[in-house]
């Protein structure tokens, strides 16, 4: 294990060096280049944190399968709705470092790169890529080590960890496993995860040395009255089948020892994931939900049992639900959420209903943070907690020797007739791709980008726009739909845009493109329907996720009305409106009740992609947004606010 005393040598010399993962990625031939020459203002001790309790949990969450460095870029619209108008996590850039001002964070620091979309091509050619499961490593084995040992740290993963790049889908999270195991994990709770198929979930549950936890994943009745489902837990050492009289498939929580500390966790899937995802095809003998009464009565059964010094959630809930969570549940030291992919240099203390404070926090994605929390436990009880997020500056941290040969050894495995890339048979598998390792694969340059390519943010972002673009080429349609997840990493522009670039936004399980015809009032409707998830004011009726993208058309949306009452004004780029009584046709991709007829769509933005040369974006169909002018989340809108 790496000492204190080596890490702060190892963050000097890539500091000076202009270190990345080098055995991994290769930015010589990019439009700016990250070599050393730029002029680094890291502070040496930024990766210190000095302990000041007797119990250190260390977070992570929503890596997405990135397992390299990567850029992301942080969102300049997060609007809140509601009880969570002008609080964070719904606060961007300016606002946002305003209220991080008494934590010492200043415009134009390694942090507010991390934390803000504020001047973004400067400060990424400036400070670098963020992430690295590597780089992830290091500083991991650095805060045990400077917690007195591993015997102090417990090192949770709130989820999202599965999906989300080329080799995750390829290997079918496998990769992630064998990385989660060498980067130390002990806890972890699962969404995307469960997009894969049962025997897949619990067959990679059978190499992860940590705990997946569930307390909200129920076996549907069904499942039960035959012994079929029971057989195949069996094939997997048991795993998915926790509690057969309580229809339990994981268990619902863990005792650690932690600092000679008894620290109970309990793990929430997502609450909706058999809403959001094709539950039919993936998934169809568990349920998902909230169940905060399960919640309430679990951690009061904990509390009698076992008497441990604190109990803390690990959540893949989302940052709001966590807020209202936490105050209605009695007994949660700390909740460490994901799934929202807020980064959360500053907790959220939330008053429960027995008086005590609940810390809530969220560790933003792709690899980007790391959040530290001390806990005081004196008297059998926290008595005080000390925070900080880590942003992992990649450039200035020396790769773990370990993990960067497991990924570099990983991605060298070829591509064969095994692999499976989607449901449907006649695009499950790539003739082009076969023979070919996964980096030749994933290292091919597609085109250069005059144009920054994102994708977080409420309403559109540039990433989608390419895919809209390309959906209506491919099947000549009026309109075209991408969906509005929050996961996929970023290409500053003037760089060429990759393979591996294209598939952290686009790779799932269920990425089929489709083409159908659609009446204007159907197209009304749904975007009223995903509005609806996004701005509900009650959190414990949003979905997290951000509004679907559109192309080929403009609409106004505002986000303080009801249901029913937000969108209006639809009409087509030649700027003639869309008649609701009309037919016509409607191109997307990953449809959850489906399954979609054509290419997969990294196939279909590739193919675009390639013809660019250089790309340009001559319109993005930003929409008309109403009745937030005055909202601290959101700036800098490139779209008309009215």
């Amino acid at each position: 294990m790496m000492t204190r005393r080596d890490f702060a040598k190892a963050v000097s010399v890539a500091g000076a060096t202009g270190m990345l993962s080098g055995c991994l990625t290769d930015d010589k031939d990019k439009g700016k280049s990250n070599s050393g020459s730029r002029a680094l203002d890291v502070k040496d001790d930024m990766y210190e944190v000095k302990k000041t309790g007797n119990a250190r949990i260390l977070h992570i969450t929503d890596t997405h399968g990135n397992l390299l460095p990567n850029y992301f870029r942080e969102p300049n619209v997060n609007l809140g709705m509601g009880p969570a108008f002008g609080k964070m996590p719904h606060l961007v850039g300016k606002h946002l470092l305003k209220e991080l001002k008494p934590l010492g964070i200043k415009p134009g620091s390694a942090e507010a790169y991390a934390y803000t979309y504020l001047n973004f091509e400067k400060m990424a050619h400036h400070y670098g890529k963020t992430g690295g499961f590597a780089q992830i490593k290091t500083v991991l084995d650095s805060l045990r080590e400077g917690a007195g040992g591993i015997a102090n740290t417990l090192t949770v993963d709130g989820g999202d960890t599965w999906q989300g790049s080329g080799t995750s889908l390829w290997t079918r999270g496998r990769d992630m496993i064998d990385a989660c195991n060498i980067l130390g994990v002990d806890v972890m709770v699962g969404h995307w995860e469960f997009t894969y198929k049962e025997e897949e979930v619990l067959n990679n549950l059978t190499f992860f040395k940590g705990d997946f936890l569930g307390q909200n994943v129920r076996i549907v009745e069904d499942a039960l009255f035959d012994d079929t489902y029971t057989k195949m837990t069996e094939t997997y050492d048991g795993n998915g089948l926790y509690n057969e009289d309580e229809n339990m498939p994981f268990k619902p929580y863990t005792l650690k020892n932690v600092g000679g500390h008894k620290i109970a966790v309990i793990g929430q899937a997502f609450p909706r994931t058999s809403n959001a995802n094709p539950k039919k095809y993936f998934f169809p003998d568990w349920s998902f939900g909230l169940r905060e009464d399960e919640m309430n009565d679990l951690v009061e059964e904990i509390q009698e049992e076992h008497k441990p010094s604190a109990i803390i959630l690990v959540s893949h809930n989302g940052m709001d639900v966590d807020i209202k969570m936490a105050s209605r549940v009695k007994g949660l030291d700390a909740i460490f959420g994901g799934h929202t992919h807020d980064g959360m240099p500053k907790p959220i203390e939330v008053k429960n209903p027995d008086g005590r404070t609940t810390v809530v926090t969220n560790a933003g994605c792709s690899g980007k943070y790391i959040g530290v929390m001390d806990l005081d436990i004196q008297n059998g009880k926290v008595s005080g907690y000390n925070y900080k997020m880590l942003p992992i500056l990649s450039d200035h941290i020396k790769p773990n020797k370990e993990m960067a040969s497991f990924i570099t050894k990983m991605r060298q495995t070829k591509y064969d007739k095994n692999v499976v890339e989607a449901r449907n048979k006649k695009f499950a598998n790539s003739k082009e791709r076969l023979g070919k390792t996964y980096e030749e694969i994933l290292s091919e340059k597609l085109c250069k980008t005059d144009v920054t390519l994102y994708r977080r943010g409420n309403f559109t972002g540039t990433w989608d726009q390419v895919l809209v673009n390309a959906l209506r080429e491919e099947y000549n349609s009026d309109f075209a739909m991408s969906m509005g997840v929050r996961w996929g990493t970023s290409v500053p522009a003037g760089n060429y845009v990759t393979m591996e670039d294209l598939m952290t936004n686009t790779s799932s399980t269920y990425s089929e493109s489709y083409v159908r015809d659609i009446k204007g009032q159907e197209l009304v409707d749904m975007l009223e329907a995903i509005a609806e998830n996004l701005f509900q004011k009650d959190p414990y009726l949003q979905s997290g996720g951000d509004m679907t993208r559109v192309g080929g058309f403009d609409y106004t949306i505002n986000p303080t009305k009801n249901l029913g009452e937000r969108i209006s004004n639809l009409v087509k780029d030649d700027g003639t409106p869309i008649i609701l009584d009309k037919t016509y046709t409607i191109s997307g991709w990953a449809q959850t009740t489906e399954i979609g007829h054509g290419r997969v769509m990294w196939d279909v933005a590739a193919d675009y992609l390639r013809k660019q040369g250089t790309l340009k974006l001559a319109k993005v169909n930003h929409p008309t947004l109403e009745g937030v002018k005055d909202n601290p989340g959101i700036a800098n809108y490139d779209g008309k606010l009215i």
